[in-house]
């Protein structure tokens, strides 16, 4: 028998090969997540690997089964495995129904039983090298995000996705260093001209608006939020483009980044730099695996 994202309504033994699939995801995301995306071909097979991940962090939730890092391991996975899924077709909606029948399928788990320890020692070892990896890369559909748990006494990204304004290099996504809490940051070198006044954030409203704006634009104004920078400073040199001398560093409120964390993997969000004369420079990111580089990072530094 096989873990199914949509089980039948009739009861069904949770045994020890039941629950071992549920571990057959973390295996193959653990060992090469690239590629386990990559072979997502069908919606389908996609919503199975959410549902297997989904599972096994119902699981430990409930029953405490894992230590915190290898819990941001699996929170990660779950994540990625959403996305794939969503990239690959999945109806969003769909996808919190699976994520409900797999929490209800763990809630009827015997937490001391043979079958969790089973599983628990299975996820363990897979997840065993996340522990040891300090740098990975989550690909989008045309950018992605590059996270970095090493440790660096200066700022340096921790996740970055990289674009452009013009001839203007831009980037955005998390800065931290050893002594500091991840800043949501965006850094750009200007290429002759004057130095905007301000810096805003634009996505979808998820309260306003709920179902995802595919279009590779903005939605309507009156379905968007806006976060503006609290502040700027003279960019780190390590956080500057390849052969830039010198930047700005916007920094963004937490809830920013809260905000990016609930937009669908597919949607784009831009960050517009405002001139003293009213003109707008605006740049478009795509979300992506941002949630799940987030969950990444989680795990604390190498």
């Amino acid at each position: 028998m096989i873990l199914r994202p949509y089980p039948r309504r009739t009861q069904v033994p949770i045994g020890a090969a039941l629950i071992g699939a549920a571990v057959v995801g973390a295996v193959v995301i653990a060992g090469d997540p690239v590629a386990a995306q990559a072979a997502s071909g069908a919606a389908s097979g996609a919503a199975d690997r959410f549902y297997e991940r989904s599972f096994v962090l119902a699981a430990d939730e409930r029953c405490g089964l894992f230590q915190p890092q290898l819990t941001a391991a699996l929170n990660a996975s779950t994540w990625q495995a959403r996305g794939a899924a969503l990239r690959a077709g999945a109806d969003p909606r769909q996808l919190s129904e699976t994520a409900a029948r797999a929490r209800a399928r763990a809630a009827a788990a015997a937490c001391d039983s043979a079958d969790m320890k089973t599983v628990s020692g299975r996820v363990q070892t897979a997840f065993a090298g996340w522990s040891r990896t300090a740098r990975m890369t989550f690909p989008g559909d045309r950018a992605g995000w590059s996270a970095d748990r090493a440790a660096y006494s200066r700022p340096t990204w921790r996740l970055m996705q990289g674009t452009a304004v013009g001839a203007s290099p831009v980037r955005f996504g998390l800065v931290g260093a050893m002594d500091r809490a991840d800043q949501l940051t965006a850094v750009v070198s200007w290429q002759g001209r004057s130095r905007p006044t301000g810096v805003r954030l634009v996505m979808r409203d998820t309260t306003v608006a709920p179902r995802p704006w595919l279009a590779r634009e903005l939605p309507p104004a009156a379905q968007r939020r806006v976060f503006w920078a609290s502040g700027v400073t003279t960019a780190d040199p390590g956080l500057l483009a390849q052969g830039r001398t010198a930047g700005q560093a916007w920094r963004f409120p937490l809830a920013a980044a809260d905000a990016l964390s609930g937009l669908d993997p597919r949607e784009v969000f831009t960050v517009e730099f405002v001139f003293r004369d009213g003109s707008v420079a605006r740049t478009v990111f795509e979300a992506g695996d941002f949630a799940a580089g987030r969950a990444f990072l989680a795990m604390g530094q190498t």
